[in-house]
């Protein structure tokens, strides 16, 4: 439940368990995971190398089915709107029908690249967009391509468009059928 939208690392909990006292292989941990998946639990997003046009193996996240499920066992903790926020939009873009990954363009990280058919968008989510920091639209305005391209944010007052990328308001991307 801690790491929903972090990269993922079936290796460190399996030393985390070991530094416990606890012994777990590394392929009990994905035993635990493709159970918590086929239970419908959690949700696997892959990465995607930009450059080499490939779905790797390695540093995938999992989203919660019911983020409920972590406040239940971890309790509310505001930092934990952000990953939320991701949680909301990778279900949102499955829901429209996309095959969603998580974005690897160099050492560069897109929160998501979803794909249907043909059709290719670029997300970013954040709870506000930093003001002394473009790290959100600078990551999308590497990739040399013209998908479109979204940050989805709780700022309303950020919304617009900068050099291309629009920015979205939650609610708004949601209701939408543009994106």
């Amino acid at each position: 439940m801690h790491i929903v939208g972090k990269t993922f690392s079936a290796n460190a909990i399996a030393k985390f368990l070991k530094s416990e006292g606890r012994s777990l292989s590394v392929e009990a941990v994905y035993n635990y995971l493709s159970w918590l998946e086929k239970a419908f639990v959690i949700y696997r997003c892959q990465r995607y190398d930009l450059q080499g046009k490939s779905v790797l193996k390695t540093q995938e996240k999992f989203y919660l089915a019911d983020p409920s499920l972590k406040y239940c066992i971890m309790g509310f903790n505001p930092k934990s709107i952000a990953t939320m926020l991701e949680n909301i939009v990778y279900f949102e873009l499955r829901r429209r029908g996309y095959h969603v990954y998580i974005g690897k363009n160099g050492t560069k990280e897109i929160d998501f690249v979803a794909v249907q058919r043909d059709e290719r968008i670029y997300v970013q989510v954040c709870r506000r967009l930093p003001e002394e920091s473009d790290r959100e639209v600078s990551n999308l305005l590497e990739i040399k391509d013209h998908y479109p391209k979204y940050v989805v944010t709780l700022d309303e007052l950020a919304t617009g468009n900068i050099n291309g990328v629009k920015i979205v308001h939650l609610a708004d991307f949601l209701l939408s059928r543009e994106y």
